[in-house]
């Protein structure tokens, strides 16, 4: 099966399980709002990717993997979008959870979508308890604190923004779950994958601060002007937009030159440039390696 179909797949499963017996109907349409239909599913893609590139030797423990760190990003765009953060209309082309539902339940689905990414990687533990156990605590310490999400969006409470270390949390951390835990759900160490993920991640943050700044709301799918509107560090802010340009090209190339000797690795890096090439807006050069 295509990694896409593996991923909704996996993610249809996970909501079944948060759907069924007596789930409140609203709250349940709202989880749907949430996660279907989906993003790009870069990260679990990613996360797929290395997977296969590794061995793939537990393909069910590599989905669990893949739908938990799908929901725990669907998650968090739900937050993000709250009125007490970003107050957005709208989220992939659609009005965001807390306008179609509400606030309250817009925060009651968010926090199912957590609680139920640690439950699909519970339920995966009969396959190998000692991978799922890694898979948890990679994806805790990338949601949580002091490095995870929770610690990004914490960053644009401070009077003094660490540009580097708000870039990581707030977008690369789960991008370094999605190398480390592709990795370790085909039983291979996190360690060494963890720098392809922050690359990935850095270059993904800069391409969405060009967005941001050149994109419409309709192109984007989303509001546009964020940063400049919430006064957020940003890479065009800081750089420019050619410099963040040239930024982003560097990050890109260091990303596949850091990929780790895997029986995968070329294809990995086949993929990893795709993706390069459709980060820059199209309104500039696309990036090559």
């Amino acid at each position: 099966m295509a990694l896409d179909g593996r991923i909704e797949q996996a993610v249809v499963a996970a909501l079944g399980h948060a759907k069924g017996g007596d789930a409140p109907p609203r709250l349940a349409a709202a989880l749907d709002h949430a996660v279907f239909p989906g993003g790009a599913r870069i990260r679990p893609t990613i996360l797929l990717s290395v997977a296969k590139a590794c061995g793939d030797d537990r393909p069910a423990m590599a989905d669990a993997a893949a739908s938990a760190l799908e929901l725990i990003h669907c998650a968090s765009l739900v937050h993000d979008d709250l009125p007490c953060f970003d107050d957005a209309d709208i989220r992939r082309g659609k009005p965001s959870v807390h306008r179609a539902y509400g606030e309250p339940l817009a925060v009651l689905a968010g926090d199912s979508l957590i609680v139920l990414a640690f439950e699909v990687l519970a339920r995966a533990a009969a396959d190998h308890p000692m991978r799922a156990v890694e898979l948890v605590k990679i994806l805790a310490q990338r949601t949580g604190m002091p490095g995870g999400i929770c610690a990004g969006q914490g960053w644009e409470s401070e009077p003094v923004i660490d540009l580097a270390a708000y870039h990581r949390a707030k977008t690369g951390a789960l991008f370094i779950a999605a190398t480390q835990m592709g990795a370790v759900a085909a039983g291979q160490d996190a360690e060494p994958w963890e720098e392809l993920g922050a690359r990935i991640g850095s270059a993904f943050q800069v391409a969405d601060d060009l967005k941001d700044a050149l994109l419409t709301p309709e192109e984007m799918g989303k509001p546009a002007g964020q940063d400049a509107v919430h006064q957020r560090p940003s890479a065009v802010a800081e750089m420019g937009v050619q410099g963040a340009v040239k930024h982003l090209r560097d990050i890109l190339a260091g990303a596949i030159a850091s990929i780790p000797s895997c029986p995968g690795e070329a294809r990995l890096a086949a993929l990893v440039t795709a993706y390069a090439e459709k980060m820059v807006p199209v309104h500039l050069t696309p990036v090559r390696g």
